[in-house]
């Protein structure tokens, strides 16, 4: 009996095994290697990523983890900037390194998924129905985000309002930059949160400032970027954001008829 006890040992809150009851420990885990592709088509190769999110900042820059559904994606942007490279809204310099990039990445999702299981994908695909890249915070009991302090446009002129804007508004943006400037959009149409007055009066402040919180974009067109509210609820309600810069309908001017002044 005494050896009895001197093996286990009875404790209020129950057994306390002694240190010849060791509890044998699991084997480490082999690393799981992925890469992550940034929406400008930049590749990081992650020797480990067990942890690591769908989406994760890598070098400031906003990256996905390769996956067919997220290479018929990028496949479909660059499907966008060659139709704006031919119509000459898209430089050839650009238009090269665009292609460059995406044919390289190309080469690591067939090596990585086979040819034909992103044929598959790719003839099921739909862009509309795809949700881009983004940073999306942690759930909390009372989710509050503390405004982007460091975000200026334009960054070195000093205008009379400023409009505080979010990192995940950014990478909102981020996400369709490349489209909306292939289609004529400015980038200070995208990102400028100043103006000459208070927010948000007047046509000074980008799309940036217009899609915190739950608002999604949606299509980008040459005249306007949709803003959606609430995609997730059953009846989501969506906004137009247009561009100033190019012809609207309400600004054709009417022929000017003999006699008008």
């Amino acid at each position: 009996m005494s050896l009895l006890k001197t093996m286990i040992k009875h404790t209020a809150g129950g057994q306390e095994t002694s240190a010849g009851c060791e509890t044998p420990s699991l084997p480490p885990q082999p690393p799981q290697p992925a890469i992550y592709v940034s929406t400008g088509l930049d590749v990081h190769k992650i020797e480990d990523a067990r942890d690591w999110p769908e989406d994760r900042e890598i070098d400031g820059t906003l990256c996905r983890r390769l996956s067919p559904e997220y290479f018929a994606w990028l496949r479909s942007r660059m499907l966008t900037a060659q139709a704006a490279h031919k119509a000459g809204k898209l430089p050839e310099d650009a238009w090269n390194t665009l292609r460059q990039r995406f044919n390289a990445v190309q080469e690591l999702a067939i090596r990585e998924f086979g040819k034909e299981s992103l044929q598959e994908v790719l003839q099921s695909f739909s862009p509309k129905n795809y949700r881009p890249p983004a940073l999306r915070p942690e759930p909390q009991e009372k989710p509050v985000e503390a405004p982007r302090k460091d975000w200026l446009y334009p960054e070195n002129q000093a205008w009379k309002c400023k409009q505080p804007v979010t990192s995940q508004a950014v990478a909102k943006v981020d996400a369709i930059r490349e489209e909306a400037m292939a289609k004529g959009w400015s980038e200070a149409r995208l990102y400028q949160n100043q103006g000459r007055f208070r927010f948000p009066c007047g046509e000074d402040y980008g799309l940036v400032c217009f899609v915190d919180g739950d608002q999604e974009i949606g299509e980008v067109t040459e005249s306007f970027i949709e803003i959606v509210h609430e995609q997730k609820s059953g009846r989501p309600s969506t906004l137009r954001f247009y561009n100033p810069d190019v012809p609207q309908p309400w600004m054709k001017k009417r022929d000017q008829q003999p006699g008008d002044l």
